[in-house]
Formats: structure tokens, sequence, C-alpha cells
């Protein structure tokens, strides 16, 4: 294992279930502040780094659609708790001295900057974790689609894509026993199986732009860090 980062840009990505722990809603602090902590190990090695976060803990757009509501209000909803996620990262990121800004895909400059390109490597350039709010800023788009995108825009060599498990296995391994874990899959492969790692424009998006997708435990302490000197418990989708 590599004592140099493998990586120098990379896009986390964290579901908003990541941040409620074991609560059944809303934000664990404590959890965003260990998630906060591997993004500061990150940081100390030279890793530049941005970072996506979902809003399932607070609100679903289809829900709202799949109860007989407007699918477009719905995502607006759902993209504004991505926004109150995001402050929260930021916080617990800020209490551990990280220069952070969140950049939102919707402007509200009273709460944080807007999103552009230019801005992002901008902060970037100055060390500063960047919070990537908001979505995509457009409905019928997941965060992961938003996470892909950003990857692209910001340079990313590659997505981290933290989840429930430690990489991608056949079928949900917490029912299926039998379920088979993948070390490396290409992103063909992802979308010919139709494996449920990121949504199918968030996995073209990444293969069209030649970004390897990296899936771990968001759970597992120092395991972001671990991943990007070559080593920990991963499932690597790329073409190469």
């Amino acid at each position: 294992m590599s004592s140099e980062p493998v990586y120098k840009r990379v896009l986390l990505k964290a579901s908003g279930e990541a941040l409620m722990g074991s609560q059944g809603f809303g934000i664990d602090v404590a959890v965003a502040d260990r998630i906060a902590a591997d993004i500061a190990e990150a940081r100390q090695m030279g890793v530049e780094v941005g970072v996506v976060v979902g809003g399932g803990n607070i609100f679903r757009g289809v829900a709202v659609a799949s109860k007989g509501g407007d699918r477009v209000t719905g995502d607006h909803m759902g993209m504004l708790a991505t926004v109150i996620n995001a402050l929260a990262l930021a916080t617990s990121l800020r209490k551990l001295n990280i220069d952070t800004v969140v950049l939102s895909a919707i402007a509200m400059p009273e709460i944080c900057e807007s999103f552009s390109q230019r801005a992002t490597l901008y902060h970037l350039s100055l060390g500063r974790v960047v919070i990537f709010a908001g979505g995509t800023g457009n409905p019928f788009f997941t965060t992961d689609s938003a996470a892909a995108l950003r990857a692209a825009e910001m340079g990313a060599e590659a997505i981290f894509k933290g989840t429930q498990v430690d990489g991608i296995y056949s079928a949900d391994p917490k029912k299926d026993p039998e379920a088979i874990r993948f070390d490396h899959l290409t992103h063909k492969e992802v979308l010919d199986k139709g494996l449920a790692v990121m949504d199918v424009a968030a996995v073209a998006l990444a293969r069209e732009n030649s970004i390897p997708i990296i899936v771990f435990s968001i759970h597992e302490k120092g395991g972001f860090a671990e991943i990007l000197k070559g080593g920990g418990l991963k499932t690597v989708v790329s073409d190469n």
C-alpha cells in the first residue's frame, strides 16, 4: 500500500441516509463529525475533495410523486434537504478547522454561495473542501447524477460512493447470504447487470468521462483514507 494517495482530486458521494446514523430521521451529529474526520484525513494527505450529499434522511422527492403530487415540486423539496445536509457537514468540517465552502445549484445567497465551475476550481485551488448542494438544480435528476456531473466539472480522478456495505454485490448481502462481492467491474458491466450502485445516468456520465467509481462503506472509520492509499475493502468500477 502506497503512502502517497492514489488519487489527487476526488468527489465523495454520501447518501443522506448515511448522515442519519441509527436514527429514523434527520442528522446524527456524531456521524456527520466522523465523516468530516475522514474527509479531514484525506485533506491532510493532500487530496483535493469535493462532496455531494443526498437528502433522503430528510425528504425524498419521489415520495410526493408516488402519492399523486407534482414530481417537480417534490424534487425541489429534496434539493432543499441536500442544502440542510451540506450545511451540517460543513459545520462538522469547520469544527476540525478544515476550510470548507458550500456551493448550491439553487441560488440562496443568504445561506451559501452559488455553484459554478469557475468558483469550484477557485476554492479547490485554495485547498478548501467544496460541498455541492442542491443536486444538479434540475428535477428528475438524482444526487448520484449530480455527483457524476460535479466530478466531471471539477476534473475529479475518481468518484467515491460511500454506501451501507463495503462494495458492490450481486444482490443485497443483508438479505441474501449467497450474494457475491465484486472487486472490479467495468461501467458497462454495472449497466448490463443492472447493479444498483448509482443510477444509469450517473454511471453513463462517469463512463463517458472515464471517471472510475469506487464503492466502499461510508461507516468504516478511516476507510476513505485507507482506499485513497490503495488499500481497504472496495469495488472499483473502471474500464481499465
